[in-house]
């Protein structure tokens, strides 16, 4: 006698599809582009149709914008989790940049985050994006290196978009082919300095 499989409720039917979608959106955003990709490749590739589509997404850059902070969630949740344990507060932010630049190296995130989303989505919706994830954990870290003393009484906001723009930066050469080690010696020593003025002080 067969065992019985288990009843899938509509919910995790629904969210099964959403990721079906999903994951077959990004792999063909990566591999074609935005542009070249139509909404009947991604229904091919998810063995889903049309209408499930447009049930969970509104049309192909809504899906594109989901797929875009999908990546950036992950991105925030390697930040955070090296945040556990006891580090200082320069510490923290090195260790956190590290773990961007790391997560970042996952095939084809680089292009989503900081070249195709920007072009599709446009900057505002892009920044809004990185503000709720991986700006949000580098500004959390900045001001409480600022309120330790460890990092000069600079604003915290410049000071998040400059250190963002300079990770943001160390991404793109090493997608190009720079060496990881060089760009993460180079972060380290941008943070090491600025907590170093603070010393001065």
């Amino acid at each position: 006698m067969q065992a019985k499989r288990p009843r899938i409720s509509n919910e995790e039917r629904s969210q099964a599809m959403r990721r079906a979608l999903l994951d077959a959106a990004r792999a063909l955003f990566v591999a074609k582009s935005y542009t070249e990709t139509s909404t009947p490749d991604i229904v091919a590739a998810a063995g889903v149709t049309r209408g499930a589509l447009y049930h969970h997404f509104e049309d192909k850059k809504a899906l594109f914008q989901a797929v875009v902070e999908t990546e950036a969630e992950a991105v925030a949740r390697s930040i955070d989790e090296v945040g556990d344990g006891e580090l200082t507060a320069i510490d923290a932010l090195i260790k956190g940049g590290e773990a961007f630049v790391t997560a970042m190296t996952e095939p084809g995130r680089t292009r989503l985050l900081l070249l195709d989303g920007p072009a599709v989505l446009g900057p505002a919706a892009m920044r809004a994006i990185d503000e709720r994830h991986a700006r949000k954990a580098l500004r959390e870290g900045i001001e409480a290196a600022i309120a330790a003393g460890a990092l000069p009484a600079l604003p915290a906001g410049a000071l998040t978009a400059q250190l963002s723009a300079a990770f943001d930066a160390a991404a793109l050469g090493i997608e190009m082919g720079d060496a990881i080690a060089d760009h993460r010696a180079a972060l380290h020593g941008l943070i090491e300095g600025l907590a170093a003025s603070a010393a001065e002080r």
